[in-house]
């Protein structure tokens, strides 16, 4: 999938492309629990996305790095759409 192909509330099979920014971390709590949560961008050659990273993926990632979303989670944030790995996603850092 590219990124010019995402649709709000659709589920992403998999999702490849490079971190251009990450914003700052900040911690969150509610009543599910608390962590970390790090806004980004995520680019492919179709364009640019906005992504969410959670708690250990705060860590994982770096500007620059190559990723991969595999079983994520399209969202749609004040009318922009958003990507993350949601609650059975995975992140992984690719070489």
């Amino acid at each position: 999938m590219k990124v010019n192909e995402l649709k709000a509330k659709a589920a992403i099979d998999s999702l490849e492309g490079e971190i251009v920014s990450i914003g700052e971390v900040r911690s969150f709590a509610n009543d599910r629990g608390s962590g970390k949560v790090a806004n980004a961008a995520l680019k492919d050659d179709t364009g640019e996305v906005k992504m969410t990273l959670w708690n250990e993926q705060t860590e994982q990632v770096k500007e620059g790095d190559k990723v991969k979303i595999e079983e994520g989670w399209c969202s749609e944030y004040q009318g922009q759409i958003q990507v993350g790995t949601g609650k059975n996603g995975k992140l992984t850092v690719l070489e």
